[in-house]
């Protein structure tokens, strides 16, 4: 594959199937509201990355899809290699690296909160720093960035919890890291019930 770009865009997402996805949040709107949700989350993220001047990539969980949201003419689709998130995202980024990219970033597809500027400025950070994290509202974070390959971020983390990005900036302590502003990410019914885009999606039949 040929570099239009020395950036990269790595996008973690899950394939969008009827009760595998957005799981912690079915529990109180159910699997269908959840779909809903989560499908919504990924236009959402389309709309803010499409035309984003640097090239992208799209790592499937599961099964990389033809003729879905990602177009073809924009985003490069490629199938998640590994047997937890830390591997998966270590993988990518390594993938990158070799393909000869000098600045990549990582983020996931259910991000309400993120635009196409917040993703701008997350690469134009890298210029000044050796990493970017944007962190999460839960204790993890939404956006990683660097421009070298360094494993042990990817290492010793229990993914999904409160303690992972505290444990990813002792890491990287020692090296400059640009930390974005907080974000919130979307997990639960609490992390959505309050903003206006999703009362579409919020009845009483599915609360």
């Amino acid at each position: 594959m040929s570099l239009e770009s020395k950036n990269l865009l790595l996008i973690f997402t899950r394939n969008p199937e009827l009760g595998k996805c957005k799981t912690r949040l079915a529990a109180t709107v159910g699997d269908q509201t959840a779909l809903d949700i989560y499908t919504f989350l990924l236009e959402h993220t389309v709309n803010i990355t499409q035309n984003l001047a640097v090239d992208k990539q799209v790592h499937y969980s599961v099964k990389v899809r033809s003729n879905d949201l990602w177009s073809e003419d924009a985003y490069h689709k490629l199938r998640q290699e590994g047997d937890d998130l830390g591997i998966r995202m270590e993988n990518a980024f390594k993938n990158g690296f070799a393909q000869g990219y000098e600045n990549i970033i990582i983020i996931g597809s259910d991000m309400y909160d993120l635009s196409q500027k917040d993703l701008e400025q997350a690469f134009e950070a890298l210029y000044a720093h050796d990493y970017v994290v944007g962190p999460a509202l839960d204790g993890g974070y939404y956006l990683l960035g660097m421009k070298k390959l360094h494993t042990n971020i990817f290492k010793n983390k229990v993914w999904g919890t409160s303690t992972v990005l505290e444990d990813t900036l002792k890491d990287l302590h020692g090296f400059s890291v640009k930390k974005l502003e907080e974000r919130n990410d979307i997990d639960f019914y609490e992390d959505l019930k309050d903003i206006p885009a999703f009362r579409q999606f919020l009845t009483p039949i599915n609360l």
